[in-house]
């Protein structure tokens, strides 16, 4: 199952950062991917010698993966913003011709708040982790 990204994210280039969604139990999990290129236009100046993407940017795609996760078909798309993160690691850097593979888990909704924990991981090996998300859904319930 592909979504069109677009289809739920209100983001658009430059800050549009998942490719695509390629998994989603609605309510509860979703699966998804950026390829990493070269031409990034954040690559420019972190850092011109050694390109690596930068671990806010990692956090806000799995953030975005989230929006999918969250996301019901039977609902209009919410937008949803980052309202706190608990223990995030970022354990290798991601570069150009990377994959990065993104997986976002519900915990739990209550609201316009939704709790998740996240992770993104490189070729199988886990590149950074949230253990706690939680988002702001503007535009959920009222609110």
């Amino acid at each position: 199952m592909e979504i069109p990204v677009t289809s739920v994210l209100p983001h658009r280039y430059p800050f549009l950062l998942i490719d695509r969604v390629t998994e989603v139990e609605p309510g509860v999990w979703a699966r998804g991917y950026k390829n990493v290129s070269i031409n990034e236009w954040f690559f420019q100046g972190h850092f011109p010698d050694e390109p690596i993407m930068p671990g806010v940017f990692i956090a806000e795609a799995m953030g975005q993966l989230g929006a999918f996760a969250i996301h019901k078909p039977d609902q209009a798309p919410s937008v949803g913003m980052i309202a706190s993160m608990k223990e995030i690691k970022f354990n290798k850097p991601v570069g150009p011709g990377d994959r990065l593979d993104l997986f976002y888990e519900v915990m739990s909704h209550k609201g316009p708040f939704v709790k998740g924990n996240a992770q993104a991981s490189v070729n199988g090996e886990t590149v950074a982790k949230v253990a706690e998300m939680i988002v702001f859904l503007k535009g959920a319930e009222g609110k």
